[in-house]
C-alpha cells in the first residue's frame, strides 16, 4: 500500500496527501514552490497548507516569504492514527453521552525543526491538548504550564494530565502557573506530588514551555469553558530566543506566586492565608540610616595599615545614637523613613478583605454593611458612623491622643477601605470613593440606578 493511500484512508484529501509526501521530502520550502512540484496553483497549495498547519502536521518558519516543513512520512502517519482514534473516542463518548450525559476527550498534533524559528497555529482545544501531550512526552528538562482559570479541568478531560504526571515520574521538572478558582480547585489534586502548584491572581492565560525550546500560546479560548473548545486556537512557537524570554517572564511571576498549599485554603478552608506583602518606603535607606546614625563623616580616600587588633574591635563598636534607638518606639521605625500609618492601613486592608471575604454570600448590600458594623462593634475598633446626608457615606474618625502611639486609625481606615474594595470592584455596580477631612474619613458610596 503506498503512502497517498495510506494518508488519504487516514483522512487527507489527495492533493493534502500530496503536498504531506512532498514536504516530507523537501522541507523548508516556499507555497510558489510546492505548487510548482505538485503542478497546482499557488491558491490550492495555500489550500492544503493551511488545513495540514491547522492539525499539527505542518511548521512554518516566521519569515518572509514563509517557508513550510513537516515531519517525516512515516511519523506523521502515526500523528493522523493518533487523530482518529481520538476522534473514535470522542465519537463513542459522544454517543454515550447522548443516551446518559457527560463530555469529551481529545486529538493530535506536530511541530519540529531547529536552525531558525519557526510557529504554526492549532485551532480546536483536541489538538492543542495533544500538542502538549507529545511535547510532554518528549520533554527533556522541564515544563512550565500556565492553566488559568480553566486550564487544569480541560486537562483532566483529556489524556494530557496522564502524560504531564508521567514527565513528572520520570524526572522532568514540572511547574504549574493558575489562577485558582473555586471550581476547579479540586481538579489539582490529580496532579502528580512531584508536580509544584502555584497561584497568581495576575496570570488568566493558558500555554506551555518546553525545555526552553518549544512554547505553546493560546490566542483565544471559548467563552464556556465547559464546552468542547471548538474556537479555541493557539500559536506554536519553536525558538530558543523567544522560550527565553517566555521563561524570564514566568520565572518573575512565579517569585512572587502563592504556593498551592496557601492559596488553596481560600476554597478548602473559608480563609486568605496569602501572605501579606508590604510597602514601607521608598528611596535610598543606605542614607536614610546615615541620618538616623549620624554618620556626616567620609571614609578615608587613603588606605590605612592593616591592624587586626583594631579590624576586630572595630566590629564591636556600638554608637550612641544605636543605643538611643534600641530604647525608642515608634517613632524610631518613623526615623528610618518608615510610615507606620501607612503600614498599618495595609494591614487593615488585608483584614477589610477577609471580612468581605467571610460575609460574601450576603447578596444584600444593606445586610452587608450591617454585618459589618456589628462585626466593628463587636471588635470594639475606633469611632465609626454612617449616613445618608448627603449620600450614603462611612465616617471613621481618628482618636489618637499622643504622637508616639500606635496610629490605630489608619488600621481603622484600612479594614474599611479593604472591605468595601473587596465587596465593591471598580467596575461593579457601586462606586466607592474616599475622602480624607481633617481628622476623619469618608467613603462615598454611590449605588448605580
Amino acid at each position: 500500500m503506498i503512502w497517498e493511500q495510506i494518508l488519504t484512508d487516514a483522512g487527507l484529501s489527495e492533493r493534502e496527501a500530496n503536498a504531506l509526501i512532498m514536504l516530507s521530502k523537501k522541507p523548508n520550502i516556499k507555497a510558489s514552490e510546492l505548487a510548482k512540484e505538485l503542478d497546482t496553483t499557488r491558491l490550492d497549495a495555500y489550500n492544503s497548507l493551511e488545513r495540514l498547519q491547522r492539525i499539527g502536521l505542518v511548521t512554518t518558519t516566521a519569515d518572509r516569504p514563509m517557508r513550510f516543513s513537516s515531519p517525516p512520512i512515516d511519523e506523521a502517519v502515526k500523528i493522523l492514527i493518533e487523530i482518529r482514534k481520538e476522534q473514535l473516542v470522542t465519537i463513542e463518548k459522544g454517543f454515550a453521552d447522548i443516551q446518559s450525559g457527560s463530555k469529551y476527550k481529545s486529538s493530535e498534533n506536530k511541530s519540529i525543526n531547529k536552525e531558525e524559528p519557526k510557529f504554526a497555529v492549532l485551532k480546536e482545544r483536541v489538538h492543542i491538548l495533544k500538542k502538549i501531550e507529545k511535547m510532554a512526552e518528549d520533554a527533556n528538562n522541564s515544563i512550565v504550564l500556565t492553566l488559568g482559570k480553566f486550564g487544569i479541568l480541560h486537562m483532566c478531560r483529556s489524556s494530557t494530565i496522564t502524560s504531564i504526571n508521567n514527565a513528572a515520574q520520570r524526572g522532568i521538572k514540572v511547574r504549574v502557573l493558575a489562577q485558582l478558582d473555586r471550581r476547579t480547585v479540586r481538579f489539582y489534586s490529580e496532579l502528580n506530588e512531584l508536580i509544584e502548584v502555584r497561584h497568581s491572581d495576575d496570570l488568566d492565560v493558558q500555554g506551555a514551555l518546553v525545555d526552553d525550546k518549544e512554547v505553546i500560546q493560546y490566542l483565544s479560548m471559548d467563552s464556556n469553558p465547559v464546552g468542547r473548545g471548538s474556537n479555541d486556537a493557539a500559536l506554536v512557537i519553536v525558538s530558543e530566543t523567544f522560550s527565553e524570554t517566555q521563561r524570564n517572564l514566568l520565572d518573575t511571576i512565579w517569585e512572587d506566586a502563592i504556593p498551592y498549599e496557601t492559596a488553596s485554603k481560600r476554597y478548602t478552608e473559608e480563609r486568605i492565608m496569602d501572605p501579606l506583602k508590604l510597602t514601607i518606603d521608598s528611596g535610598s535607606f543606605l542614607e536614610k540610616i546615615r541620618e538616623v546614625l549620624d554618620i556626616s563623616e567620609a571614609l578615608p580616600e587613603e588606605d590605612t595599615p592593616f591592624n587586626p587588633e583594631a579590624f576586630l574591635a572595630s566590629g564591636l563598636e556600638i554608637s550612641d545614637a544605636r543605643r538611643s534607638l534600641e530604647k525608642g518606639g515608634i517613632e524610631s521605625l518613623e526615623a528610618f523613613g518608615i510610615d507606620t500609618s501607612s503600614l498599618l492601613r495595609q494591614v487593615g486592608n488585608r483584614v477589610g478583605n477577609e471580612l468581605a471575604f467571610s460575609l460574601r454570600n450576603l447578596d444584600d448590600n444593606i445586610d452587608f454593611l450591617n454585618e459589618m458594623m456589628d462585626w466593628w462593634e463587636y471588635a470594639g475598633l475606633g469611632q465609626l458612623s454612617y449616613d445618608l446626608d448627603p449620600i450614603f457615606h462611612i465616617k471613621v474618625e481618628s482618636n489618637s491622643t499622643s504622637e508616639c502611639a500606635l496610629p490605630m486609625d489608619a488600621l481603622d481606615d484600612g479594614i474599611i477601605e479593604g472591605a468595601l474594595s473587596a465587596r465593591y470592584p471598580p467596575d461593579g455596580e457601586v462606586i466607592v470613593e474616599r475622602v480624607v477631612e481633617n481628622s476623619l474619613v469618608r467613603y462615598n458610596l454611590i449605588f448605580k440606578a
